[in-house]
């Protein structure tokens, strides 16, 4: 049962490499993304460090590494640097194009049925989403809220794999909750709002 349970949660993640990492079956992986990320987090803002230094720096670094290396490896008779081909094939930049595509149809066809169709429900869905984000913006600033979507994006997918019977009876719970209490809004507020009818019945 916990066996079906995981793979149902790595396959809503995509089955790759991805959910691997986010899943901690890849503990090197998964580790080093999570210590990066706090010391990245801990250097610019604890220590103020300036993220276009820090840019700078690392690259400066690799640079002089690099040439060094390349340097000793003609006068020693070394192999030169394992470096791989530093271009972007084809396949990469189509598999992001397809990505963004997915992304950008997604989003346009939210503006589209709340701006055209009138949808109220999804209205309130990124209302109420879009004033959470803003509300939490004025707590954490972008890179502190970026930081916190890497911590929970590897602690809850953990979490749900583990306890997901649990969870699932408390989000149908919660379900159950928004949809009564929508629904008293619906028939108290939304429904004595003056909302214009449309063309086709005004034709009839």
């Amino acid at each position: 049962m916990g066996e079906s349970h995981q793979s149902i949660v790595h396959q809503a993640l995509g089955g790759g490499a991805a959910a691997d990492v986010l899943l901690w079956r890849k503990w090197c992986t998964s580790g080093a993304l999570l210590v990066g990320s706090t010391a990245l987090w801990f250097l610019f803002e604890c220590v103020g460090y300036n993220l276009l230094t820090f840019i700078a720096n690392v690259v400066l670094l690799l640079v002089v590494i690099l040439f060094f290396w390349a340097k000793s490896a003609s006068l020693l008779n070394r192999p030169l640097p394992p470096l791989p081909d530093l271009e972007v094939s084809e396949e990469s930049v189509v598999k992001v194009a397809d990505v963004l595509q997915v992304w950008i149809n997604d989003i346009l066809l939210i503006a589209h049925n709340i701006a055209i169709g009138g949808n109220l429900k999804l209205f309130l869905q990124v209302a109420s989403s879009l004033l959470v984000v803003s509300y939490l913006g004025g707590f954490f600033n972008f890179l502190t809220l970026l930081y916190i979507g890497v911590l929970l994006s590897l602690s809850i997918p953990l979490l749900y794999e583990k306890y997901q019977h649990e969870i699932d009876k408390q989000l149908i719970l919660a379900r159950n909750v928004i949809h009564i209490q929508y629904m008293k809004l619906d028939e108290k507020v939304l429904r004595k709002i003056p909302w214009p009818q449309n063309k086709e019945k005004k034709m009839q």
